[in-house]
This record gives C-alpha cells, structure tokens and sequence, in this order.
C-alpha cells in the first residue's frame, strides 16, 4: 500500500465548492474536522485514481478502514484521524466507515438508475459528512434530518456541476438513467459540446429537486446550538442556494458553472446576515417574555 501514500492529495479543503473548516469554526474544532477531511480526500482520491483497476481500489480503501482501526500505519492520510478520535472518545469512527462504502461503490459502479438510487449513495458519500460535523461540536442528532438533506443537495450540485467531466474521465455518470431515459437520451448526451433541450429539461428537473434539498436543509442553522457553526451551515445553505440557481441559468457541458473566490465571499457574507437577522429575530420573543 506504499503505493497509496505516494499519491498527491488532488486538492485541499481551501479548493473545495463550499466551506470546510472555515474560520468560522471555533479553532479547537478545526483540526479534527481537517483531519477528517484529509481521510476523506485520500480515500477519494483512490477511488477516483484512473491508474488503479477496480479491485486495486478496494484494496487502498481496505487499507485506509485498517489505518483508521490500528491495523497498519501506511496511509499517512488516515493517521491524524485516528489519534483524533483516540484523542476523543466521544467520537466514532462511523462516520469515516460510511464515506468508505461510498468510495468502494465509485471503484466499481458508474451508473444510477433512478434519484432513490443516488440518494441512497449521497446517504454515505455526503450525510456523514454533515454528521460527523455535527458530532464535534455536540449537537443533536435531531439535527441530523437537515443536514442530511443540506449534504445530499450539495452532493448533487457536485454532480451537475462535473457531469461532463466525470463522464469524459471517469465513464462516471451520477444524472439517474430513468431521468436521462424521460427525455429520450442516453449517458452519451453528456459528451456533446453543448446540452440539448432535451438535456436541458431533464437537469431542470434534477435542480428541482435540489432546490428541495436545499430547503430542507436551510432548516438547519436555526437548530445548531453553536453560534459559530450555526452561521457556517448558514453560509452553506446559501451557497448551495446559489449555486443551484447558476445551475439552472447556466449549461454545466459549456459554461462555468462555478462560483469565484469574490461571488463566493459575497454570498457568504449574505449568509452571514441572514443567520444573525434570524437570531435576533427568534430572541426578541424570548426577551419580552423575560421578568423584568
């Protein structure tokens, strides 16, 4: 597995489409939530790695689960998880395991027959994500249902985003084949230079569909006790918002469908404002209610 570790990181949390570990996490939570990160980049990588054949990439991944359990140190991406959930013991490891078996259906499968089917893989590549972010700081696990919705929305603006790419590269298709197939299309719409109308429409319906996530998910920020981590997941929810309608306006096969470091720093402050307006909008009952 010395092969692993030898592989560059593709890239790192400050290259991401949303905000991972920002500064406004509280620092003591931001190196565990980095950590983490890296587990997830490294194991990612494996199973995006082109050069790899399909068993080759169970096999890293293998090896990343019994770095993470103390059977072996030769995946230096998964080792400061490990002593940061030793560190912590509140803390499981499930949440690493369930992005796991995301990464070992990408090494094998590459089509989704229906949005069941890719909710059912976002409900490991991306709600543990959420979870395990909610399980540092403490939260609820009440809260879990939003951030469930929150993580998949952002999943599939990913998606979207890259289907092209992930098409030409990977042979990776994520648009559900029942939704391609409603329009009269097959995956080989992907490669075209420009979306159809009938591609068109079928995106269309998939950012419908996102747009719900995305509002499940904005139902989260109210419900996280910590402030700082309440106006992150506030920012992420309006990114997630933006980048849905750029989506709908824009054609991910010809057009940059990505938001720059300006526009990104805009609609976070924009996020920012929202949360604090509603904090202090959900206060001032409680302060007339308040003895005098």
């Amino acid at each position: 597995m010395a092969a692993m570790n030898d592989l560059a990181p593709s890239k790192t949390h400050t290259g991401e489409n949303f905000p991972v570990a920002s500064k406004l996490i509280a620092p003591r939570y931001r190196a565990i939530i980095l950590a983490y990160y890296q587990f997830a980049r490294g194991a990612d990588d494996v199973a995006d790695n082109s050069l790899l054949a399909p068993q080759q990439k169970l096999d890293g991944l293998d090896a990343f689960e019994a770095a993470l359990h103390g059977k072996n140190d030769d995946i230096a991406a998964a080792l400061p998880l490990r002593a940061a959930l030793a560190a912590n013991r509140r803390l499981s490891p499930r949440h690493a395991l369930d992005l796991l078996t995301a990464f070992r259906m990408d090494a094998v499968k590459t089509r989704y027959a229906s949005w069941d089917e890719l909710m059912a893989y976002c409900a490991f590549s991306a709600a543990p994500v959420g979870r395990f972010v909610l399980d540092v700081h403490g939260e609820s696990e009440t809260t879990w249902g939003a951030s469930d919705a929150l993580c998949s929305a952002l999943q599939v603006i990913n998606h979207l985003q890259d289907c092209a790419a992930d098409y030409r590269n990977f042979d990776r298709v994520y648009i559900p084949l029942d939704a391609l197939a409603a329009e009269g299309l097959g995956v080989e719409a992907l490669a075209a230079g420009k979306a159809s109308a009938q591609l068109r429409a079928c995106l269309d319906g998939l950012i419908t569909k996102t747009d719900a996530l995305v509002e499940a998910g904005a139902g989260l920020s109210p419900r996280v006790r910590d402030f700082r981590l309440r106006l992150e997941t506030a920012v992420i929810a309006t990114l997630a918002r933006r980048l849905n309608q750029i989506l709908r306006a824009r054609d991910p096969l010809s057009e940059e469908v990505h938001l720059g470091k300006p526009a990104t720093f805009g609609w976070a402050c924009v996020g920012i404002g929202s949360s604090l307006a509603e904090t202090v909008r959900r206060s001032i009952p409680n302060a007339l209610k308040a003895p005098a």
